[in-house]
């Protein structure tokens, strides 16, 4: 038993939420800051007049409460991708800790966290970046193990296999159309994937995130003109809620 195990279940929960919020306001930062260009790690400024913002207006989710989302030097709107990233985040690691106590809802909460900013890189600027790929895959199979009791092994096929499958497909996709049907960075995303969830779970992965891909091109084939099979599709944001919904589903279809 660690002390991971020991922590009593609300504890685990509460701390994790909070542990959310802080990630979830450096998460944010890096979406809006690292398309445009601009430095990670640098002081938070205010987007409206520039003014380095102190302790007081970087408390996740509160401080933009308190100073009623605008910014108490100019009045500026605060972007609220970042409340919300900040909520989301925390809702990760509250929901896998209730639902998981214990080591294994830890790592099911990283998994979600480094999940996180490639979701929402490739919503929104179709880019799935390849350190943050590389960094959830090198950390899958450090410590992932305990998550769907995967041997390193496992992680490591499914890293693998996947990946190449998923390269090869994109490749047959490109001679034979003529053009791109997938981006570069999915066939890493998806092998660091698989150096979390290990090769058994990754069927379920793959499909949930196909059907996902496939209602979002429906719909917005329904609001477009461009014809379904030209429609732009952030495949990465589909396979990283898929990997992280797999993770408490796989356990439960394997045991029927």
């Amino acid at each position: 038993m660690t002390i991971l195990d020991a922590l009593p279940i609300g504890a685990g929960v509460v701390l994790a939420g909070l542990i959310g919020l802080v990630l979830g306001s450096f998460i944010a930062t890096l979406v809006l800051r690292w398309p445009a260009g601009r430095s990670v790690l640098g002081r938070s400024q205010c987007d409206g007049c520039g003014r380095q913002l102190g302790a007081l207006d970087l408390v996740p989710l509160l401080s933009a409460i308190a100073s009623r989302g605008r910014c108490r030097e100019c009045g500026g709107a605060i972007d609220r991708f970042h409340g919300r990233v900040e909520l989301g985040s925390a809702l990760l690691g509250v929901a896998a800790l209730a639902i998981m106590p214990g080591t294994a809802g830890w790592l099911w909460a990283l998994f979600g966290w480094l999940l996180l900013p490639l979701a929402l890189l490739d919503a929104r600027h179709f880019w799935l970046p390849d350190g943050l790929s590389a960094l959830l895959g090198v950390a899958g199979l450090l410590v992932a193990g305990p998550l769907l009791q995967t041997t390193l092994v496992d992680r490591w096929i499914g890293a693998v296999v996947c990946g190449l499958t998923l390269a090869a497909i994109a490749a047959l996709y490109r001679k034979l159309r003529l053009k791109d049907g997938m981006g570069g960075g999915d066939p890493k995303l998806v092998a660091a994937i698989g150096a979390w969830l290990g090769w058994q779970a990754l069927p379920l992965m793959l499909l949930l995130a196909s059907l996902g891909g496939i209602v979002f091109a429906v719909l917005g084939k329904r609001k477009g003109d461009r014809p379904l099979g030209e429609q732009p599709i952030p495949f990465g944001l589909f396979a990283c809620t898929a990997a992280w919904v797999a993770v408490p589903l796989w356990p439960v279809l394997i045991a029927r």
